[in-house]
Formats: structure tokens, sequence, C-alpha cells
């Protein structure tokens, strides 16, 4: 259609010049004139959607993500939305759960009905939740204990890699101080004043032995062989329970773990201790003994008991009570899949109780049968204990136990120790 020229102010004339110019235009001009329309209509429905949001009553906020840098108050992170206070103080947000931001309130004459309706859906949003299912995972504890597990892991290959063969065979004598549990798949070694008796409880009440850990009395932990150790098992037995079943090591500071059976095993009745151990440690450390003390062995000074055990030609072996946990349980040549203390034992525990599929509730006990009325030793009672020696004899116990302190990182005892 050739081009028209108006020469009156007739509309009709005009109109033609219109349709013979969209004519001449190309296509893609008219996808982005209507791409441009679309786009206005949509930013300013959104601008209405986000005005809405920006007006909610007192008390309410909408959802948003954390900007990256921003840092919440650490009342945040220590406990949870004080709900008690205001019925809605806030939104989690679904990615760590902490509220967001509170916003201005809105005015009550500007809400129209379909914001009310926006409103009401994005409040039942914000109503509490239970913050372990919405963060679809464990709650924050169970994450900061699997950190500290893989911590303390690594810390043991890198102290055994480094100080310590681990190209040996492993052997029955290997093995023979690990508590084998089956229906839980749990391999316990156990370590003398790391809680050893409760542990043995629990397994029995998970083998199915017992219903409660409190209904065991200490004789039948010790002295019922109600639990077989992995060294009872063949070859084959042995190899396949190492591979596929959670092995489990606790361990204790130390000085304080040696203080501890000092104090039970000496300064309390005892029909072995005393004659088996006592009697040559009188006769050899301690000057005009009595005939009493050389008969019973009864009355080892915390002093002498050290004289025996850092004397290269002790006069009596060593005993489980106080051997090094390396000799014990060979971290260095079994690969452990759980580290505990005994510092943070109820709470360790209770995380591989739950990992482990246990009944929910079978809890580490914390109960003392032995001695119950006596002090539990604490890093105090074994301070008072190590003053009694004399600079040098500390040392010797540190480098004693060297090994201990560095593989399941313990600090230092003593600033003199070097």
């Amino acid at each position: 259609m050739p081009w028209v020229e108006c020469k009156t102010a007739d509309p009709r004339c005009g109109r033609r010049r219109l349709r013979t110019l969209a004519m001449k235009l190309p296509c893609f001009f008219w996808f982005l004139l209507l791409f441009g329309a679309g786009g206005l209509v949509l930013f300013t429905h959104l601008q209405d959607l986000s005005e809405t949001f920006q007006q909610q009553a007192p008390g309410q906020c909408f959802c948003r993500a954390p900007a990256s840098d921003a840092r919440p108050p650490d009342s945040w992170r220590k406990g949870r939305l004080r709900a008690s206070v205001e019925p809605v103080t806030g939104c989690l947000d679904s990615t760590d759960g902490l509220p967001s931001s509170p916003v201005p309130p809105m005015d009550p004459g500007r809400t129209t009905k379909r914001r009310r309706k926006l409103l009401l859906k994005s409040t039942v949003a914000m109503q509490p939740r239970n913050l372990s299912s919405s963060l679809g995972g464990p709650p924050d504890s169970w994450r900061r204990l699997a950190h500290v597990q893989e911590a303390r892991k690594r810390l043991t290959k890198e102290v055994c890699a480094k100080y310590m063969s681990t190209s040996r065979k492993v052997t029955p004598q290997h093995v023979s101080r690990i508590f084998v549990e089956d229906r839980h798949k749990l391999l316990y070694c156990e370590v003398p004043k790391v809680g050893c008796s409760n542990w043995k409880r629990v397994l029995m009440v998970l083998a199915g032995l017992a219903s409660s850990t409190r209904d065991i009395q200490h004789d039948a932990v010790h002295y019922g062989n109600h639990l077989r150790r992995l060294d009872s098992f063949d070859h084959q037995g042995i190899a396949h329970r190492l591979r596929t079943y959670t092995k489990v090591l606790f361990v204790r500071e130390p000085f304080e773990r040696l203080v501890s059976a000092f104090r039970d095993k000496f300064e309390n009745p005892n029909t072995y201790y005393h004659p088996v151990f006592g009697k040559p440690i009188i006769s050899r450390y301690r000057a005009n003994a009595s005939q009493a003390a050389l008969r019973t062995g009864a009355g080892v000074t915390f002093k002498e008991f050290m004289q025996y055990l850092l004397d290269v030609h002790r006069p009596v072996g060593m005993d489980i009570h106080w051997e090094h946990v390396g000799q014990l349980c060979s971290p260095c040549l079994l690969d452990y899949d759980f580290i505990g203390k005994f510092e943070t034992i109820e709470e360790d525990a209770n995380f591989l109780l739950r990992r482990t599929g246990a009944a929910h509730n079978l809890t580490f006990p914390s109960f003392k049968d032995r001695n119950p009325h006596a002090e539990r030793t604490s890093a105090r009672i074994t301070h008072h204990y190590f003053a009694q020696l004399d600079a040098s004899e500390r040392q010797r116990a540190y480098d004693f136990y060297y090994m201990d302190y560095l593989m399941f990182n313990y600090s230092k005892p003593f600033k003199d120790l070097y």
C-alpha cells in the first residue's frame, strides 16, 4: 500500500497512515511492545503485593532470608523465639530457623479485602513449628556433636600417623578389652575409671538382659559374664565386627583418671589391690614400714604409688586402671567410629545412643554405685594429690601419659610442665 499524504485534518486519513506504518514495521517490534506492556502490569502487581506485606499488623513479619553478612543476636543462636511473650514475634526462615527482622505496622484504614486474605495466609504460614522438623534434620546440638566427633577422630589419626606404627596385624590381644553388643552392632572398648560400669549396664539393657540400668548391681556388671568380649570370637567373627559395627571409645583426662583409680583401689578397703599391689609398694618405697602395713598392704600413699608407677623396675606389673589408653584399646590400630570424653559423658553417650537407634527412654545413667557418698574425682581433687609431688615427679608423670594427652587433646594440667 503506498504512503498516504494527508492534506487535510480528516481523522480517516490519519488512521490510514497508521495502518500503512504498522504494515511496514517488523514483527519483533510488536513482540517487544507486548512484552513491555506485560512487564508493566506485573511490576504494578508486585509493588502492590510488596506494599501489602510491609503493612502487616504489629508483632508480625514476613519471611525472608537474612543477608549473607548479617549476624543474628546471640539470644537467637542459643535459644528459641519467645512465643509466650507474643503470639507471633517472628517467622522461621527455611535456611537457618532464625526470625526475620520486624517490619513497620500497617494502617488499618488502608486494608483492602484482597490484602486481608493475603495477610491471613501469611499469618497461618508463620505459626510456630518444631525446629527439628522445620530444619529437616536433627537439632543444632546434634550437628555440633557430630562436628566434635569428626575433629576428635581426625586428631587421633594425625597423632597416630605421626608418632605410632599402624602397620601391625590385629590380634585377639588387641581387642581383649572390647565388649560386643550384637543387636545394635556396638563395640565398646572398656577404659576403667571412664564410666565403664555404667556403659556395661547400658550394653546389657541394649542386649535385652535387663529392662533398666538401675536394676543391675555392680557385681553383675563386672563378674556376671553377661557380655561377650570380641576376642571370644574366631578370626572371621572379629574381622566382620570390626568392619561393620560401630566402634566406641571413651577417654578421660589422664591425671584425673589416675587419681580416681588410686582413691578407689588404695583409699578404700580392697581384698585384691591391697595385698597384690599395696604390699610390694610399701615394701619397696617406704622406709621403716610397720609389720601391719607389710602384712596387709593397706595405707599406700599417693607419693608411694607414683614411685611405683614411674619406676622402670617396678616390683609389680601394670594394671588396667592406670594403663595407657593406647595399650588398652589400640586406637592407632583400630579405627574408632566414636570417641567420647568423660567430661561430657552423658551428652556424648546419649548422642551415640540416639544415633544407634536405642530406645528413647534409655539414657546414660548418672549414678555412682561404688562409694556413692565419696566426692567424685575432679580437677580440684586431682591438683590436690599432684601437689604432693615435686616438679620433677609431675613432669615424669606427664611424660608417662604424654600420648594420651596428645592424642585426645587434653591440655597440660600444670604450668611448669614442658
